[in-house]
């Protein structure tokens, strides 16, 4: 206790001498003995449900016990952490993210694919990876660099090595599209992009190959657009065939990685479906038959509606004032479906068109969209690491797994917005407290 005491002091201090703009991590020294800490906040969420007086019991980077107070016991030298009127939850899992671009409202995706350097998009990238994590998010399924190659890969090592903080990443490098389907397309049509926003392949031949490249250099998922805004007047249709995304699903698979689609489409949902993909990403136009099959599949949604709204915003809507345009209404209404459904329901906000470290934007729209809070917080823990294949690391607070844990004020299943109250996060065990400077041992 008397530790934990002059490590209180130690944060008070830095807190009056340092920018509230960065963060500290804390990383307990004994002379290499274990480190304990014993949490004690009003409520714990499990990752299922809400559990009123629970402790949690943290040993080195796992979790060792939760329960009732009587049920957990802390060995002598614990560090005992009172946590009054807060909530304790698994570390959050944002399950849509692109950590090498930055809002679209700052430079439009074509500009940062085309004008920013490699160096520039890995620097921003560092800030956004430090910023979600700081956010309360401790896993990111990063789906594509948008013509940053492979620097997830190296992103992902650094954060590994401890070289810079953030939260553990599931990389799907480049992603997959269609030749002619994607772009960047500012140039003249006479011209060749000098970069590309994804790999282009086409064919069971080049699938297989670029899919077995990606995986070569560190990929953990495979992404596909199956459709994309190449049709006539520039809506969105269908890219690949079913036998194509067939293909990426088998060759993938033999490699273990799960396929991931881009579908906003009614078409490239059911083609999506067909295939036997992961998740489906957006899925605009889905319906109630088109999610009934999803669910008998076993295929999940991400459905990034805050993405959509930030778009919107871009574009001159004034939200609360004006009335919704059509491309929200018929996003409410497919994700009405979605949930009547019953297909499963993965927190992923498509972060990266909007701001890193206001990942709970997703969170308050799936509330706003008729989700149930408590729902939301099992799609953003246990749900999103049933279906990413990371649950026997992250996701709950149950001994074993890592001790990825985040502490708000308040209680969130109530409020959806308190999630946005950090107190601190720990990921493996190491303390980040929002609000505080350069990490502190």
């Amino acid at each position: 206790m008397r530790k934990y005491c002059c490590l209180l002091l130690l944060l008070s201090f830095l807190s009056c001498v340092f920018p509230a703009s960065a963060q500290i991590a804390v990383r307990p020294q004994h002379g290499g003995q274990d480190t304990f800490y014993l949490l004690r906040p009003d409520r714990v969420f499990d990752g299922q449900q809400m559990q009123e007086g629970w402790q949690v019991l943290v040993h080195n980077h796992l979790i060792e016990a939760v329960g009732a107070p009587g049920l957990v016991k802390a060995p002598p030298g614990a560090i005992t952490i009172d946590l009054k009127g807060t909530t304790l939850l698994p570390g959050l899992i944002e399950g849509h993210s692109h950590l090498f671009l930055h809002p679209y409202n700052e430079e439009s995706w074509n500009d940062q694919v085309l004008k920013e350097s490699r160096a520039e998009r890995l620097a921003r990238a560092t800030v956004h990876a430090r910023k979600t994590l700081l956010a309360g998010f401790t896993t990111v399924r990063d789906l594509g660099t948008e013509g940053a190659g492979y620097d997830d890969v190296g992103l992902k090592r650094a954060i590994e090595k401890g070289i810079i903080p953030g939260p553990h990443m599931i990389v799907a490098t480049r992603a997959i599209v269609a030749t002619g389907s994607y772009g960047p397309k500012a140039l003249s049509y006479d011209l060749e992009s000098p970069v590309k926003g994804a790999a282009e392949a086409d064919g069971r031949d080049a699938l297989i190959r670029e899919i077995r490249t990606q995986i070569g250099k560190g990929a953990d998922v495979i992404k596909i657009y199956a459709d994309y805004r190449w049709g006539l007047n520039k809506k969105a249709a269908p890219t690949f065939t079913v036998e194509e995304l067939k293909t990426a699903v088998e060759a993938a698979g033999s490699g273990g990685r799960p396929v991931v689609v881009h579908a906003l489409t009614m078409e490239g949902m059911r083609r999506a479906i067909q295939a036997g993909v992961a998740t489906i990403e957006h899925g605009d136009e889905g319906t109630a038959e088109i999610f009934a099959q999803m669910k008998e599949k076993g295929i999940a949604l991400c459905p990034t509606l805050a993405a959509g709204d930030a778009i919107e915003q871009y574009d001159g809507w004034k939200k609360g004032t004006d009335p919704d345009p059509d491309d929200i209404k018929k996003k409410k209404a497919s994700f009405t479906a979605a949930l009547a459904s019953g297909v499963t329901i993965c927190m992923g906000g498509d972060v990266g068109v909007y701001t890193h470290g206001d990942n709970a934007r997703e969170m308050e729209a799936m509330v706003a969209y008729g989700m149930k809070p408590l729902d939301v917080l099992r799609s953003a823990t246990s749900v999103n690491a049933d279906v990413f294949r990371i649950n026997g690391a992250v996701g709950r607070i149950k001994p074993g797994l890592l001790a990825d844990l985040l502490v708000v004020e308040g209680d969130p299943a109530q409020d959806i917005s308190r999630i946005r109250k950090v107190k601190w996060v720990m990921k493996e065990g190491i303390i980040y407290y929002p609000g505080l400077s350069t990490p502190g041992h």
